[in-house]
Protein backbone atom coordinates (compact mmCIF):
# COMPACT_ATOMS: atom_id res chain seq x y z
CA UNK A 1 0.00 0.00 0.00
CA UNK A 2 1.06 3.62 -0.98
CA UNK A 3 2.68 5.37 1.77
CA UNK A 4 -0.52 8.39 0.92
CA UNK A 5 -3.39 5.94 1.17
CA UNK A 6 -1.60 5.00 4.66
CA UNK A 7 -1.57 8.53 6.10
CA UNK A 8 -5.36 8.69 4.17
CA UNK A 9 -6.33 5.73 6.42
CA UNK A 10 -4.37 7.38 9.73
CA UNK A 11 -6.36 10.65 9.42
CA UNK A 12 -9.61 9.38 10.71
CA UNK A 13 -10.10 9.86 14.96
CA UNK A 14 -11.46 7.10 15.42
CA UNK A 15 -9.09 4.49 13.52
CA UNK A 16 -6.33 6.10 15.06
CA UNK A 17 -7.84 5.77 18.57
CA UNK A 18 -8.06 1.89 17.55
CA UNK A 19 -4.26 2.03 16.73
CA UNK A 20 -3.63 3.89 20.46
CA UNK A 21 -5.88 0.94 21.80
CA UNK A 22 -4.12 -2.17 20.10
CA UNK A 23 -0.74 -0.89 20.80
CA UNK A 24 -1.30 -2.16 24.46
CA UNK A 25 -2.09 -5.65 22.90
CA UNK A 26 -4.48 -7.46 21.12
CA UNK A 27 -8.33 -7.18 21.44
CA UNK A 28 -11.40 -8.42 20.69
CA UNK A 29 -14.05 -6.81 18.66
CA UNK A 30 -16.45 -6.52 21.40
CA UNK A 31 -14.05 -4.67 23.74
CA UNK A 32 -12.74 -2.33 20.92
CA UNK A 33 -16.71 -1.09 20.29
CA UNK A 34 -17.38 -0.62 23.65
CA UNK A 35 -14.27 1.77 24.82
CA UNK A 36 -14.95 3.46 20.98
CA UNK A 37 -18.85 3.86 22.38
CA UNK A 38 -19.23 2.66 18.58
CA UNK A 39 -21.71 0.25 17.18
CA UNK A 40 -20.17 -2.90 15.82
CA UNK A 41 -21.36 -2.03 12.02
CA UNK A 42 -19.07 1.13 12.52
CA UNK A 43 -16.15 -0.83 14.02
CA UNK A 44 -16.63 -3.24 11.14
CA UNK A 45 -15.83 -0.16 8.44
CA UNK A 46 -12.85 0.96 10.83
CA UNK A 47 -11.21 -2.15 11.30
CA UNK A 48 -11.83 -3.07 7.24
CA UNK A 49 -9.95 -0.43 6.48
CA UNK A 50 -7.09 -0.84 9.14
CA UNK A 51 -6.88 -4.46 7.41
CA UNK A 52 -6.80 -3.66 4.27
CA UNK A 53 -3.80 -1.46 4.74
CA UNK A 54 -2.32 -4.15 6.85
CA UNK A 55 -2.11 -2.05 9.84
CA UNK A 56 -4.21 -4.42 11.74
CA UNK A 57 -3.82 -8.54 11.88
CA UNK A 58 -7.00 -10.35 12.56
CA UNK A 59 -6.93 -13.82 13.81
CA UNK A 60 -9.33 -16.36 15.69
CA UNK A 61 -8.75 -18.18 18.99
CA UNK A 62 -11.87 -20.42 19.93
CA UNK A 63 -15.09 -18.24 19.77
CA UNK A 64 -13.60 -14.31 19.50
CA UNK A 65 -11.72 -12.62 16.65
CA UNK A 66 -8.78 -10.88 17.86
CA UNK A 67 -7.41 -7.87 16.32
CA UNK A 68 -3.74 -6.95 16.85
CA UNK A 69 -1.10 -4.45 15.23
CA UNK A 70 0.73 -4.97 12.64
CA UNK A 71 3.97 -2.92 13.23
CA UNK A 72 5.64 -3.30 10.28
CA UNK A 73 3.40 -0.68 8.45
CA UNK A 74 4.65 1.51 10.97
CA UNK A 75 7.75 0.81 10.67
CA UNK A 76 7.72 2.14 7.20
CA UNK A 77 6.11 5.36 7.89
CA UNK A 78 8.59 6.21 11.10
CA UNK A 79 11.19 5.25 8.21
CA UNK A 80 9.54 7.96 5.42
CA UNK A 81 9.39 10.49 8.27
CA UNK A 82 12.98 9.96 9.10
CA UNK A 83 13.90 11.55 5.81
CA UNK A 84 12.24 14.50 7.28
CA UNK A 85 14.37 14.79 10.49
CA UNK A 86 11.27 13.05 12.79
CA UNK A 87 12.15 9.89 14.88
CA UNK A 88 10.45 7.78 16.94
CA UNK A 89 11.92 9.79 20.00
CA UNK A 90 10.85 13.26 18.11
CA UNK A 91 7.54 12.51 18.41
CA UNK A 92 5.55 13.20 20.83
CA UNK A 93 1.77 11.42 21.32
CA UNK A 94 -1.46 13.52 20.52
CA UNK A 95 1.10 16.12 18.73
CA UNK A 96 2.64 19.47 19.15
CA UNK A 97 0.49 20.61 21.36
CA UNK A 98 -0.08 18.77 24.35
Amino acid sequence: MKISETFKILSDDQRREIITMLRGGRMNAGEIAERLGITPAALSYHLRLLKKADMVIEYKEKNFIYYELNTSVFDEVLLWLGQFGVSPGTLKEGGPDE
